[in-house]
């Protein structure tokens, strides 16, 4: 049936501000500004302070952002970085694509974040990084990572594709590594109207050559210090991004407020376990996630009543096609081959309307009052 509730609004929200969008694109198509140009060189300044960091150079994604960070920290064939066993595949195919080797680490049993004890597990004499990925808006344990990275002389890289904004000990994420990467794809928090990304650092070495790999290896066209990629932001996207910016810290505050609302209205509803937020996080509720032994069937007595859902994400990591190679068991990645089977990201984004959450609630309700009388 037609969607009642979806699963997110990107055309609400660009009705929100459609009058700053289309005068930005304009504005850009205008001055033919399509790639770099004054809009790129302001998101990036922008940004920058958004966040905290000294320096954000732009790219054409996140994925690319990983991988410019992995290339920038000088990833070599034979060293291994650990990063999350749950997660989108873009954190760990760009440390094979740029050179490494991606081990895997479990979860969180709360917090879906990668587990440092299982980090600590993992180094070995070849480890030269970790990635923990800030998964579904919440920090991962920063504290105990860095001080893994510190005794053990490793870089960290901070996955912050869904966590714009979310702080750790009240510091923004993306400030802690040496590198924060970030995805800017229509859906995140802060998203472009295309494919979009940026990695940020206060380390000026790393940030000069990042900007120079984006960019064919070189700041001036034709001036080619070293073999780099096409990587680069467009104008267009730079244009929206900037009219969207200053509006983020309100979608941030809204988010929160409905997952607050989730989390009252919810309660004690069933077997569902609902997001854990730790201690000194600011969880920014990029995916709102449930947990329900009886997932594929709330999901489908939903779909059935015009609300949609997702599951993010369906297989971990080590268990998927990609990565067979490697061997893995559920029983090494006990959380993480839990959560695949249970996960579900309930609609959750700023323009939500209360007639909306309502009939989300009502509905799960409805289910396992049902589940309860067979």
């Amino acid at each position: 049936m037609p969607s009642i509730v979806p699963f997110n609004d990107l055309h609400a929200q660009y009705l929100s501000i459609q009058g700053e969008i289309d005068a930005a694109v304009a504005n850009t198509i205008r001055n033919s500004a399509f790639i770099r140009g004054p809009e790129v060189d302001a998101f990036e300044r922008n940004f920058a302070a958004a966040i905290g960091v000294k320096h954000c150079v732009s790219c054409a994604n996140g994925t690319d952002a990983l991988f410019i960070a992995y290339r920038a920290l000088g990833l070599q064939p034979g060293d291994e970085v650990i990063t999350s066993a749950h997660s989108w595949i873009a954190t760990s195919e760009a440390i094979t694509q740029a050179g490494g080797t991606a081990v895997f680490a479990d979860t969180d049993p709360a917090t879906f974040t990668i587990d440092p004890a299982d980090v600590a597990r993992k180094i070995t004499p070849r480890t030269k990084g970790i990635v923990p990925v800030h998964l579904y808006g919440q920090p991962a344990d920063l504290a105990a990572l860095q001080a893994l990275a510190t005794k053990h002389g490793l870089w960290l890289v901070e996955d912050c594709a869904q966590a714009h904004l979310a702080h750790f000990a009240g510091k923004t994420v993306g400030t802690f590594g040496a590198i924060g990467t970030v995805s800017f794809y229509p859906g995140k928090n802060l998203g472009a109207m295309g494919d979009a990304g940026c990695l940020g650092t206060n380390d000026d070495r790393l940030a000069a050559f990042a900007a120079k790999f984006a960019r064919h290896g070189g700041l001036r066209k034709g001036d080619h210090e070293i073999e780099g990629i096409n990587s680069r932001l467009d104008g267009l996207q730079a244009a929206i991004l900037n009219a969207k910016l200053p509006h983020l810290e309100r979608w941030t505050r809204a988010r929160q407020a409905l997952a607050q609302a989730y989390d009252q209205r919810l309660a004690g509803v069933g077997d569902l376990v609902l997001p854990a937020v730790a201690a000194g996080r600011n969880h920014v509720y990029h995916l709102y996630v449930i947990r329900t032994g009886q997932r594929d069937a709330l999901r489908d007595h939903l779909a059935a009543r015009g609300i949609q859902t997702q599951v993010n994400y369906p297989t971990a990591l080590p268990f998927l096609p990609a990565y067979r190679r490697l061997g893995h068991a559920p029983a090494d990645f006990p959380q993480a081959h839990r959560d695949q089977a249970q996960v579900l990201s309930l609609p959750l984004f700023p323009e939500m309307t209360p007639a909306q959450i309502d009939l989300v609630v009502e509905q799960i309700k409805v289910f396992f009052s049902g589940q309860m009388t067979r």
